[in-house]
């Protein structure tokens, strides 16, 4: 099992439901508007920029959308990218953060070669150490539930909002900030 160093107190769920930037529901105008590198966060993002014809620099999936398996055409244009990138597997169970992840997500985004996370347990929370984490100008791109894909800026302001929800959440918060900060 891994470590887990932060998890989400339940008081604190109603604030990651607004979205962090504009949502956009066409891919191509998404990208259009998206930093370097972009990390995509969830099946069905990765999904819709494979089929637009990008490979993110980072891709955090965990074969899940709201709590059910993913279709098969999403499953299957998260595993074209597969070939095209290193996959690379970790633990992180819902509504937390393990180590793990922090330090491959970290891993990931410093690494040029594209990668695929492939998450056992969920992916839930990665969208805020992956903006901690993102170099300023990168974007984070994650789903809006039954809205669309949400694009995230990486700016000094969008890096303090994460620290801050990071900060409240429950658990080893000085660890989880030494491994983001050595990014």
């Amino acid at each position: 099992m891994s470590h887990v160093l932060v998890t989400l107190p339940a008081e604190m769920r109603g604030e990651l439901k607004e979205p962090m930037g504009p949502i956009f529901t066409d891919a191509e105008r998404l990208l259009a508007d998206a930093g370097d590198p972009l990390v995509a966060v969830g099946d069905v993002v990765t999904y819709h920029l494979e089929r637009a014809g990008t490979v993110p620099d980072v891709a955090v999936v965990d074969g899940l959308t709201k709590r059910e398996e993913v279709a098969d055409d999403v499953a299957a244009g998260v595993a074209r990218l597969d070939g095209q990138t290193r996959v690379v597997r970790v633990e992180n169970p819902a509504g937390a953060i393990s180590r793990e992840l922090v330090e491959t997500l970290r891993d990931a985004i410093a690494d040029p070669e594209p990668t695929l996370l492939v998450v056992e347990g969920e992916e839930d929370l990665v969208t805020l150490p992956a903006i901690v984490a993102a170099p300023l100008g990168a974007s984070v791109v994650y789903g809006q539930p039954d809205e669309g894909m949400v694009l995230a800026d990486v700016t000094d302001e969008t890096k303090a909002e994460m620290r801050d929800l990071l900060n409240r959440m429950d658990g080893d918060t000085e660890s989880l900030f030494k491994i983001l900060d050595a990014a």
